[in-house]
C-alpha cells in the first residue's frame, strides 16, 4: 500500500506544479500518476532492502498530449527517494533524453517544490578519450611502430591540417574549463569519422592504468552518476549494463526503479542486443592482417616468458582460421540462393534464411570448427591483456616495461573485442535451439564491401521475452513501461508476449485530452484499386493523390516500400513533383526543416515518407494538416526473424497473420496516424488508401484500434 504521507507528498506536488504553471488537471495525467504510484509505492522490501515478492511492473499506454513525463516523474521520484533507491528513466531516442534533461526534470524543480538531483548517462562512445588525443597531437604523421602495425584497426591516422587546428581547438577548450569532453557539448557538428578517432571502447581503455585517468571526461561523468537521484539515459544503455550482470555502469537493478519511456521499442532493441553477425571476407582479411602484423612485432621485439609464448601462437591461428572463414565464404556462395528482399526502411537486401533456424549440417560443421578456432583466440587475446595490466601495474616479471604495455593494451583490447565478437556469433550460428522455446533465427545477408561484395552470417533471437524476464523484470526493484502505443487491437497481448511481461505485471491505458472526433477525419477513398496489386494501386494513387491534398499547407504522405514512394514520386507531373520532399534525399533532419520552412513562407509542401516518418516525427499545426497511408502497414514478409517467429507459431499450431501480422500492422497504424495531432489545438484529416480495413474480416479489428476519429468511409 502507498503510504499516505507519500499520497499527500504526489498530491501536493501535483498541485504546485499545475497552479505554477496556471494549467488545469488533465484526467489522464492524473490517472498515470495514481497506477504508477499505487504499483510502485506498494513495493515491499526485504531485510537487505531488495524487492520481496512478485515482480513490480506497471506499463501503461498513454496517448500524445497526456504529459508522460511530468506524471512518470512526480509519482516515481517521490516512492524511490522514500524506498531509498534510484530512478533510471530510460528513452529510446536522444530528443526525448535531451528534452527531459533540459526542459521537463529542470521545470519539475522549479514548479512542484520536489527536491532530487539529475544527471544524463551516456555510453563511452559519447566521450573524448585523452590519450587519444595525446596521440593524435604529438604524434600527427610520426606514429609509434607498433600504431603503424595496426594501421587496419584504425589506430594509424594521417592527421590533415583541419584535424591538426581541430584536436589544438579541444586541448585549449579543456585546458580553459570551456570544454568537459562530451561529444553533444563540442559548439560545432562533428563528423562520425573525425570523433570515432577520439573515442575508444571499453575493450580498448586501459583504465586506471590511463596516464589521464584522473582527468577522464567518461569517469569523471560517471562518478557524478552515483551521488544523485534520478539518472536518465537510453534503452541501449540499460541493456548493455544488464548483459554485463547489471550494476556495471548504472546503479544494480536490486536497486533500482526503471522508467522506460518509448517503451514499445524495449523489445526490439533487446532483441538488437543479443543478435550476432560477422562477415566472412573482411574477417578473412582481418586474420591476414593479425598475421602479418603480429609476426612483423615478434621480429621487432622478440619478447621474453609468457608473453613471447602466447604471441607466437596467434600468427598460425589466425592463418589457419583465415583458411576456415574462406572455406565458409565458398560454400556459403554455393548454398545461398540469394533473394532480393526490402526492409521496413526499404533497402535492398539480398538474403538466404535458413527455415526453422535450422543450419544444414554441412554449414554446421565447419561452423563449429570456426567456433573453436575462435574461442582459441579469445583466449589467447585474453590472456595477453591479463599480462599487459599486470604489466602496467609493474606486476610480476612480464619483461617489457610498464609504458610499452599501455602503448599495446588498447591494440590487444581491440583484436580480443573481435575475436570474441566471431566466437559470439559461430557459438549463436551452431548451437542447437532448445526444443520448447523460440528457435534463432539464422540467415546470410549479401553485402557490398568497396568493388567486392561479402557474405554476412547472422544468427539473432526472435524473441526477446525470456531475456527480459530473467534479466530485468524478475531482478529490478520496480519498472514502469510508458508510450502512446503498447496496446495493438485493443489489447496488451502483443506488448505481453514480445516483452515477456511477468504475470503479475499491471497494464493501464488512460486517455488522451485530445477530442479525437472534433478535431479529425479518417477518410477511406474508394481508390478501385487493390493495396496487393502494386502497380494498380500506385497508378491510382498517382491518379488521385493532387486532388485528395489540394487545399493543405502541409501534407504527410506515409508509404510501406521505397518501390512505391518512388514510383509514386515519378509518375506525379512535373510541376506537381516540385512541392514534394521525398525521404532519402536529404537527412531526416534537413528534409523535415526544409518542409517547415515552405510551410512558413505560404507555400504547400508534401512530404514523402517511409517507417522511420510514421513515428516520432512531430509536426504540429500547419506543419501537417493531412496524412495520407499508402496502405495498411503490414510487415515486409522478408525480415529474417519476424519470417523466424511466423513459422515458429504456426509450427506450434498458432496464426501468424493474425497473431503477428495484424496486430503489428494495427499499431503502425496507429502511429502513423499520431503524426496528426500534436497539440491540443491541430485540427486535420487522415485518409487511408487501403479498404481492406472494410472489405477484409480482419480489417474491422484494425479500423475499431484507430483514435475515435470522425469517419468518412466511401
Amino acid at each position: 500500500m502507498l503510504s499516505a504521507e507519500l499520497k499527500s507528498q504526489i498530491q501536493g506536488a501535483y498541485s504546485r506544479f499545475l497552479e505554477a504553471k496556471g494549467l488545469k488537471p488533465r484526467y489522464g495525467q492524473r490517472l498515470m500518476i495514481a497506477e504508477v504510484a499505487k504499483v510502485l509505492g506498494a513495493i515491499k522490501p526485504d531485510e537487505e532492502g531488495h524487492r520481496d515478492g512478485e515482480p513490480a511492473v506497471v506499463a501503461v499506454e498513454a496517448g500524445t498530449g497526456t504529459g508522460k513525463t511530468v506524471a512518470y516523474s512526480l509519482a516515481a521520484i517521490p516512492v524511490a527517494k522514500a524506498a531509498g533507491k534510484r530512478l533510471v528513466i530510460a528513452t529510446a531516442t536522444v530528443a526525448l533524453q535531451e528534452q527531459i534533461v533540459h526542459k521537463d526534470l529542470p521545470d519539475l524543480i522549479r514548479n512542484s517544490g520536489l527536491s532530487f538531483s539529475f544527471a544524463l548517462a551516456k555510453g563511452r562512445g559519447r566521450y573524448l578519450c585523452l590519450s587519444r588525443l595525446d596521440a593524435l597531437l604529438q604524434e600527427g604523421q610520426a606514429q609509434s611502430a607498433t600504431a603503424q602495425l595496426f594501421a587496419d584497426e584504425g589506430f594509424r591516422i594521417d592527421v590533415d591540417e583541419a584535424s591538426q587546428k581541430l584536436y589544438t581547438g579541444m586541448v585549449e577548450k579543456l585546458a580553459g574549463n570551456r570544454w568537459d569532453g562530451d561529444r553533444d557539448t563540442w559548439p560545432e557538428e562533428l563528423d562520425d569519422q573525425v570523433w570515432s578517432r577520439l573515442t575508444t571502447d571499453h575493450s580498448q581503455c586501459t583504465n586506471r592504468h590511463c596516464p589521464n585517468f584522473q582527468q577522464c571526461a567518461f569517469y569523471k561523468a560517471r562518478e557524478g552518476m552515483t551521488k544523485v537521484d534520478v539518472i536518465v539515459t537510453n534503452h541501449d544503455m540499460v541493456l548493455a549494463d544488464l548483459a554485463l550482470g547489471g550494476g556495471a555502469v548504472l546503479p544494480d537493478p536490486r536497486d533500482t526503479i526503471y522508467v522506460f519511456d518509448e517503451g514499445h521499442h524495449l523489445p526490439d532493441k533487446a532483441i538488437g542486443h543479443f543478435a550476432h553477425f560477422t562477415r566472412l571476407r573482411s574477417t578473412a582479411d582481418w586474420l591476414g592482417q593479425v598475421d602479418k602484423n603480429l609476426t612483423k612485432l615478434l621480429a621487432q621485439h622478440p619478447l621474453p616468458g609468457d608473453l613471447g609464448r602466447l604471441l607466437e601462437q596467434v600468427p598460425e591461428l589466425a592463418r589457419e582460421l583465415r583458411t576456415q572463414q574462406q572455406f565458409m565464404f565458398t560454400l556459403c556462395e554455393q548454398l545461398a540462393d540469394f533473394r532480393a528482399g526490402e526492409d521496413m526502411e526499404g533497402r535492398e537486401r539480398p538474403r538466404h534464411r535458413f527455415e526453422g533456424g535450422v543450419v544444414p549440417e554441412h554449414l554446421r560443421e565447419p561452423g563449429i570448427e570456426l567456433k573453436k578456432g575462435f574461442a582459441r583466440l579469445t583466449d589467447l587475446f585474453t590472456r595477453l591483456a591479463e599480462l599487459l595490466k599486470e604489466a602496467m601495474d609493474g606486476e610480476g616479471s612480464v619483461g617489457i616495461p610498464s609504458h610499452q604495455a599501455e602503448e599495446w593494451y588498447p591494440l590487444f583490447g581491440s583484436l580480443l573485442a573481435r575475436a570474441q565478437g566471431n566466437w559470439e556469433l559461430w557459438g549463436a550460428f551452431t548451437s542447437e535451439d532448445p526444443e520448447d522455446s523460440p528457435p534463432m533465427a539464422r540467415w546470410l545477408t549479401l553485402v557490398e564491401s568497396g568493388a567486392l561484395f561479402d557474405i554476412e552470417v547472422n544468427a539473432s533471437p526472435i524473441l526477446a521475452a525470456e531475456t527480459l524476464r530473467r534479466n530485468l523484470w524478475n531482478v529490478a526493484y520496480g519498472a514502469l513501461v510508458t508510450s502512446a502505443t503498447l496496446t495493438a487491437l485493443n489489447s496488451f497481448d502483443r506488448f505481453r508476449m514480445r516483452a515477456g511481461l511477468p504475470r503479475s505485471a499491471v497494464t493501464v491505458v488512460v486517455p488522451s485530452p485530445f477530442r479525437h472526433a472534433e478535431a479529425g477525419l479518417l477518410r477511406v477513398p474508394d481508390l478501385k484499386a487493390d493495396p496487393r496489386d502494386a502497380a494498380a494501386h500506385t497508378a491510382a494513387i498517382i491518379r488521385e493523390l493532387p486532388a485528395l491534398v489540394e487545399g493543405t499547407r502541409g501534407t504527410l504522405v506515409l508509404f510501406s516500400s521505397r518501390r512505391q514512394m518512388q514510383d509514386v514520386f515519378d509518375g506525379l507531373d512535373r510541376e506537381w513533383r516540385r512541392r514534394v520532399l521525398i525521404q532519402g534525399n536529404l537527412s531526416k533532419q534537413e528534409t523535415l526543416s526544409k518542409h517547415k520552412a515552405r510551410v512558413d513562407e505560404g507555400e504547400p509542401s508534401v512530404l514523402f515518407g517511409l517507417a522511420s516518418f510514421a513515428e516520432g516525427v512531430d509536426l504540429p499545426g500547419a506543419y501537417c494538416e493531412h496524412v495520407v497511408i499508402a496502405k495498411i502497414p503490414f510487415a515486409v514478409p522478408d525480415d529474417p526473424v519476424e519470417a523466424a517467429l511466423a513459422e515458429w507459431i504456426e509450427a506450434r499450431g498458432g496464426n501468424p497473420f493474425m497473431e503477428i501480422a495484424v496486430p503489428d500492422a494495427s499499431l503502425r497504424l496507429v502511429q502513423a496516424c499520431g503524426r496528426l495531432l500534436r497539440t491540443e489545438t491541430d485540427r486535420g484529416t487522415i485518409t487511408l488508401l487501403d479498404r481492406r480495413v472494410v472489405t477484409q474480416r480482419y480489417g474491422k479489428a484494425i479500423l475499431n484500434a484507430l483514435p475515435p476519429f470522425r469517419r468518412e468511409i466511401a
